[in-house]
C-alpha cells in the first residue's frame, strides 16, 4: 500500500491532508500547553490556599495546634503543599517533554513537507513541459504536411495546364518537394519529441511521482506516530507523580487516623484547669426573722470577733462563687454613678413625706477626691491597692509572675518561663564555651589573633549567664510555692522580710473595691505577693483579694420604685426593704444590698434608711 501507486493523480489532496497533519499536531501543543498553565495555575491556587491557613507566627493560633485534630489539620496542608508541587512537576515535565520537542518537530515537518512538495511540483512542471513540447512538434508536423499537400496539387495543377509556361511547372514542382521534404523534416521530429515525452511521461508516473510520495506517506506516519507517543508520555508524566500524590494522600489519612479526642479532651483541662475548689453549699436564709437586726448581727466587729459572717453572707464558699457571678465594674464601686441621682416622682415628693428633708442636689466628688481618701486612711489602702490591679488588668499589663491566673495556669506559665530561661542559659554558655576554645588558640598561635580581645566578650556573657541564673530562682520560687513544695510564709515573716504583704484574705478592713472579681472577669488568687516598699505608679497589682463583702449598717425602706439603668445603680420597687451597706456621703446617692449578688446606688430620696444605732446613729433619711 503506496501513496505513489494508488495515489498518483492526488497531489493537491495530498498537499491538503499534510497540511491538516501539522494543525492537529499544533493543536495538540496548544492544549498541552494550556493544560501546564493549568497545572501551574492549580498548584499556585493549592500553594496559596495551604499558606493561607498555616498557623501565624507569635499568634494565638500557634497555641491551638498542640491538639491533635488542629496537627492534623496542619498536617494535611503540609501535604497540600507538597501535593501542589507535584502539579508543578506535572507541567515542567509536559512543557520540556511535550511541548518544547513537539514544536521543534513541527518546524522539521514544516520544512520537511515544503521539500517534498516543492520536488512534486518541480516533476509536475517538468512533465508539462515536455507535454508543451510534443504539442508543439505535433502542430507543427501537421502544419508541414497540409503545406506539402497543397504544393503538390498546385503543381499538379500548373503541370495540366498547357497555357503556363515551362519555367512556371518548374518552379511549382521545386516548391512541392520542398514542402514534401518539411514535412517528413517535421515528422521526424515529431517521432522523436513522442518518444521523448512517452519515457518522460513513464517516469514521472512510475519512478519520481511515487518516490515523492511515498516521502510524503512516511513523513506523514512519522507525525502520527509522535503524535501519538507525545499523548503516551502525557499520561506517563501524570503516572510518574501517582506514586507521590498517593503517598501525600496517606499521610493525610496517617494525619487523620492519629487524632485522639481523649487526648485532645485532656489538653482542654490542661489549658483552662484554673486549680479552684467547687464552691461549697449555701448556707440557709431564714426571712421569717425580723429585717432588723441587733448590733451583734450587724455589726463588723461582731462579726469578726466571732469568726462567723452573718448568714446571707457566710461561708468560706462566698469566695468561691465569683467565677461564675457577673459583677459591677471597678469604677462603679469605688464611685457613686456619674450623674446626680433622679428627683423622687411628683406626686408623691419627699416633701410631702413629714419631716423628711431633701436629697442633696451636689455634684458626686471628683475621682481625685477618693483617691485621696483612700490614701489617708489606712484600712482602705488595701483598696487602693485594687484599684490599681484593676487598672492594670485593664491595660493589659500582666505581672511578672502571672499572679492574676488561676493556680493551675499559673504553674504551666511560670514552667514554660523557667524552661525558656534554661534555655537562653544554654545558648549563653555554649558561646562562652566556643569564645573560651578561640581564647585558647589564640593564646597558643598569637598570629591567629588577640587573645585578649575576647575579653570584654566573655566577661559579658558570664554576666548575662548570672543574671539568667537569678532569673531562673526567682521563677522557680515562685514556681514551688505554687505547686506546694515552699512552705508559705505568714505575713509578719514577710513584712520583715521587707518584700512581701501578705494578702489579707479576711481583712477586717475591706472595702467596696476589692471584689471577688476583677474588672475584667479574670481569676484571682488565695495569696498574692506585693512589696511594702514605695511602688512606683506603674507598678500595679494583678490580682483582686478574696475578701469578705461590706457589712451592713442598717436597712431601708423603698419609698418610690427605681429603675436602675445607670452602670453602678439598682432597681427596686416600691415598698421593698432592703439592706445599707455605704450611707450617703453627700452626693444624693445611698448604696444597698438586696442579696449576696445584687447591690448597687440608689437616690437617697426613694428609700427610708434605718441605721443601727451602733454604727452611724439612729439618723434617718426620708
Amino acid at each position: 500500500m503506496s501513496w505513489g501507486t494508488e495515489l498518483w493523480d492526488q497531489f493537491e489532496n495530498l498537499e491538503k491532508h499534510t497540511q491538516w497533519g501539522i494543525d492537529v499536531l499544533e493543536k495538540y501543543i496548544k492544549f498541552v500547553k494550556e493544560r501546564t498553565e493549568i497545572e501551574l495555575s492549580y498548584a499556585k491556587q493549592l500553594r496559596n490556599l495551604s499558606k493561607k491557613y498555616q498557623p501565624k507566627k507569635n499568634s494565638k493560633e500557634e497555641e491551638e495546634y498542640r491538639y491533635t485534630s488542629t496537627r492534623a489539620f496542619l498536617a494535611t496542608l503540609n501535604e497540600m503543599n507538597d501535593y501542589a508541587g507535584q502539579h508543578e512537576v506535572i507541567s515542567e515535565n509536559m512543557t520540556s517533554l511535550i511541548t518544547g520537542e513537539l514544536t521543534r518537530y513541527v518546524q522539521e515537518l514544516k520544512q520537511e513537507r515544503k521539500s517534498h512538495f516543492h520536488d512534486g511540483r518541480k516533476a509536475q512542471q517538468h512533465i508539462e513541459t515536455c507535454w508543451k513540447q510534443l504539442e508543439a512538434s505535433k502542430r507543427r508536423f501537421e502544419r508541414d504536411c497540409k503545406e506539402a499537400d497543397r504544393a503538390q496539387q498546385y503543381f499538379e495543377k500548373m503541370d495540366a495546364d498547357i497555357n503556363v509556361t515551362k519555367a512556371d511547372v518548374e518552379k511549382a514542382r521545386q516548391q512541392a518537394q520542398l514542402r514534401h521534404q518539411m514535412a517528413e523534416d517535421s515528422k521526424a521530429e515529431y517521432s522523436s519529441t513522442l518518444q521523448k515525452f512517452n519515457s518522460e511521461q513513464h517516469d514521472h508516473y512510475y519512478t519520481h511521482i511515487p518516490n515523492i510520495f511515498q516521502k510524503i506517506q512516511e513523513m506523514e506516519e512519522r507525525r502520527i506516530v509522535r503524535i501519538g507517543e507525545s499523548m503516551k508520555t502525557f499520561a506517563e508524566v501524570d503516572r510518574q507523580v501517582i506514586p507521590i500524590i498517593g503517598k501525600c494522600l496517606d499521610e493525610i489519612t496517617k494525619a487523620a487516623e492519629s487524632i485522639d479526642h481523649k487526648n485532645d479532651s485532656q489538653l482542654v483541662i490542661e489549658a483552662f484547669k484554673s486549680g479552684f475548689e467547687p464552691p461549697g453549699d449555701i448556707d440557709f436564709e431564714d426571712f421569717t426573722q425580723p429585717m432588723k437586726r441587733t448590733v451583734s448581727e450587724s455589726s463588723l466587729s461582731n462579726s469578726r470577733g466571732d469568726g462567723k459572717s452573718e448568714p446571707k453572707f457566710g461561708g468560706k464558699s462566698k469566695g468561691k462563687l465569683w467565677p461564675f457571678i457577673k459583677k459591677n465594674k471597678l469604677m462603679s464601686l469605688l464611685t457613686s454613678p456619674h450623674q446626680p441621682p433622679p428627683p423622687p416622682p411628683a406626686s408623691a415628693s419627699p416633701s410631702a413625706v413629714p419631716n423628711g428633708p431633701q436629697s442633696p442636689k451636689q455634684q458626686k466628688e471628683p475621682l481625685s477626691h477618693r483617691f485621696n481618701e483612700f490614701m489617708t486612711s489606712k484600712p482602705k489602702i488595701h483598696c487602693f491597692r485594687s484599684l490599681k490591679r484593676g487598672l492594670s488588668l485593664k491595660l493589659g499589663a500582666g505581672p511578672e509572675d502571672f499572679s492574676n491566673l488561676p493556680p493551675e495556669q499559673r504553674r504551666k506559665k511560670l514552667q514554660q518561663k523557667v524552661d525558656e530561661l534554661n534555655r537562653d542559659i544554654q545558648k549563653e554558655m555554649d558561646q562562652r564555651d566556643a569564645l573560651t576554645k578561640m581564647k585558647d588558640v589564640y593564646i597558643k598561635n598569637p598570629q591567629m589573633g588577640d587573645a585578649a580581645s575576647v575579653d570584654q566578650r566573655l566577661a559579658e556573657l558570664g554576666q548575662n549567664v548570672e543574671k539568667l541564673r537569678l532569673e531562673v530562682q526567682k521563677f522557680e520560687g515562685w514556681l514551688a510555692e505554687v505547686e506546694g513544695r515552699l512552705p508559705t510564709r505568714t505575713e509578719q515573716a514577710r513584712r520583715q522580710s521587707g518584700l512581701y504583704e501578705a494578702q489579707n484574705t479576711s481583712a477586717v478592713n475591706s472595702c467596696a473595691q476589692d471584689r471577688e472579681s476583677s474588672p475584667d472577669g479574670s481569676y484571682t488568687e488565695e495569696q498574692s505577693q506585693e512589696t511594702e516598699m514605695k511602688v512606683p505608679a506603674t507598678d500595679f497589682d494583678d490580682e483582686f483579694d478574696d475578701e469578705e463583702p461590706l457589712p451592713t449598717i442598717g436597712t431601708c425602706k423603698a419609698l418610690y420604685t427605681f429603675e436602675g439603668q445607670n452602670e453602678g445603680t439598682i432597681s427596686v420597687a416600691e415598698g421593698e426593704m432592703l439592706y445599707v451597706i455605704e450611707e450617703d456621703k453627700g452626693d444624693g446617692w445611698t448604696r444597698i444590698r438586696r442579696n449576696e449578688d445584687e447591690e448597687g446606688y440608689v437616690p437617697t430620696s426613694y428609700v427610708e434608711v434605718y441605721l443601727d444605732k451602733n454604727a452611724k446613729g439612729a439618723m434617718t433619711y426620708i
